[in-house]
Order: C-alpha cells, then structure tokens, then sequence
C-alpha cells in the first residue's frame, strides 16, 4: 500500500514542507516572535521563535503526516480501501501547513485576521468533502466511525457512514451559514453543531444494531458487544 501511493506521499510530504520555503524568503522582514497560537475570540495569545515558527511547525504537521499516513496504509482492511478515502488521509496535513504558515505570516505583516470567520469558513468545507466521501469509505480500523457495532458489522458501518455523510454535510452547510454571523455567535454554533455531528452517528449505529439483534441478523461479533 505505501508503495502504492509513494508518489502522492512525497508529494504531500514536499508541500508540506513547502512554507519553510516562503519563511526563508521573508526570514529578513520577520520579527524576532511571531503568533502561534489564537485565542477562541480570535486575538494572538501566543508567540514562538521565529526559528520554531518557520522550521519547527511545517517539521511537526509532516511527522504527524506520516504518522497518519504509515497507520492508515498499514491497516489491512485498507488494501481494497477507495482512493478518495485515502486521499483525505494524504493531504489533510499539506492544506492544513499552508493555511496555519499563512495566517502566521499575514499577521506577522500587520494584516488583521478575522479568525473565527476562517476557522468557520474551513469547517465548513472539511465537513462537507468528508461527509461526501463518508459513505464511499469500506470498514477498516483507521478511517472513519470506529465503534463497536460498526467493527463488528458491515451493514452496520455501511449504513451508518452513509448516515453520519448527511449529518456532517448538514453540519458543514450550518458552519458556512454561521461564519457570516457575528462573531459572538459563532462559538454557541460551534457547541450546537459539534454534539450533534460526533454523537448522532454513534446513536443512530447503536440503534441499527438493536434492531439487527431483534431480527436475529446481528453478526456473531456484534452480538458480544451489548
């Protein structure tokens, strides 16, 4: 599986890596700190070295990268696994370097972040690529609702993920509505809408598998799990 996608892994792994490349570029221009981290209103609340801000974080989401890569690949139940799938997995990481390395920088030149906007904005789109391929993704141990009654059914992760794919499309079209609310609204959108997204496939794969053991259907594995 990993020399499967090796091509795509070194791709993702150079892009990943890519915004050390503009932090040297504008290594002169930068100040000795900048912002690493933001409060849940949107203001700086911590600063790290320049040297950590441009080597250190793109170094930190690559190891993480691999981690998520080499787990999921080594998975055998992802040999047959949908490329799409897979694809989340490789390029979560990339996306995630350029858009934390860019906010860093813009805000390191003055430019004033609206962060809950693009923190909203991003959710948005996240839940609505995952929930779309939610329900292509075939059972395995690394990607998706991993709970006992989805483990220890097919049907029962089938039908869940395709549940849980219009829960967090629903979820993502409700964050892209909340990120041109006011500000003050957006964290009490967040509380409403993270519950629901995390608990309600959990419930529901609950509830298919009670009615699996009522027909006499449950597999003999979910059957243990009561």
């Amino acid at each position: 599986m990993i020399k499967k996608h090796m091509k795509t892994i070194i791709i993702s792994s150079i892009l990943t890596l890519l915004p050390i490349v503009a932090g040297l570029i504008l290594w002169n221009k930068l100040p000795a700190n900048l912002t690493t981290h933001f409060g849940a209103d949107g203001n700086p609340d911590g600063w790290s070295s320049k040297a950590f801000a441009v080597f250190g974080l793109p170094c930190i989401l690559l190891a993480v990268n691999w981690l998520c890569i080499f787990f999921t690949l080594k998975d055998p139940k992802n040999q047959g696994q949908n490329d799409k799938a897979i694809g989340m997995v490789l390029w979560i990481m990339p996306i995630l370097s350029w858009l934390v390395s860019g906010m860093m920088y813009s805000v390191a030149f003055g430019k004033t972040m609206k962060l809950p906007f693009f923190v909203m904005l991003l959710l948005g789109v996240l839940f609505l690529v995952i929930g779309n391929y939610m329900p292509k993704c075939k059972q395995n141990s690394t990607i998706g609702i991993k709970i006992p009654w989805t483990l220890g059914s097919e049907e029962n992760w089938y039908a869940t993920h395709r549940f849980a794919g219009k829960v967090w499309v629903a979820a993502g079209l409700v964050m892209l509505a909340g990120a041109f609310l006011p500000e003050k609204a957006i964290p009490w959108i967040l509380l409403a809408v993270l519950p629901v997204f995390i608990f309600a496939p959990m419930i529901y794969s609950y509830v298919y598998y009670r009615r699996q053991v009522n027909a006499g259907k449950a597999p003999e594995k979910a059957k243990m799990i009561n």
